[in-house]
């Protein structure tokens, strides 16, 4: 099963971002092999639509689970449409984060937010 988390920084280390479409970097992390590669988030700068860019990415990185503390309505709709499950992350590292997820201790995210829509957050 391959997880994607949008992160701060290129380290297990480093805490969950907020921000899903602006997130600076993915982590695509297998929990079968425990490889862990660190991508660019592309549509962070972008002037609009960064969720569903950011949603795509996670698509193209053959992602069965996305795992963030919240997400935009486009973006969920994209992902869901690709099958993609989505887990709310809890305080603490991507580490912690990852290890709750393997022992099934992550919920679904069911609070999905309209989208700032260049409205501040992202």
């Amino acid at each position: 099963m391959i997880i994607v988390i949008p992160v701060d920084e290129k380290t297990m280390e480093t805490n969950v971002c907020p921000s899903f479409g602006r997130t600076p970097y993915f982590l695509v992390y297998n929990v079968e092999s425990k490889e862990s590669v660190f991508l660019n988030n592309d549509a962070a700068d972008s002037a609009g639509g960064a969720g569903i860019k950011a949603a795509q990415t996670i698509i193209d990185n053959q992602a069965n689970a996305l795992l963030t503390p919240r997400l935009g309505q486009n973006a969920a709709d994209v992902l869901k449409s690709a099958g993609i499950k989505i887990y709310k992350t809890q305080d603490g590292s991507v580490k912690e984060n990852i290890d709750a997820f393997i022992a099934g201790k992550l919920p679904l995210l069911d609070e999905i937010h309209a989208g700032f829509h260049r409205h501040g957050g992202g």
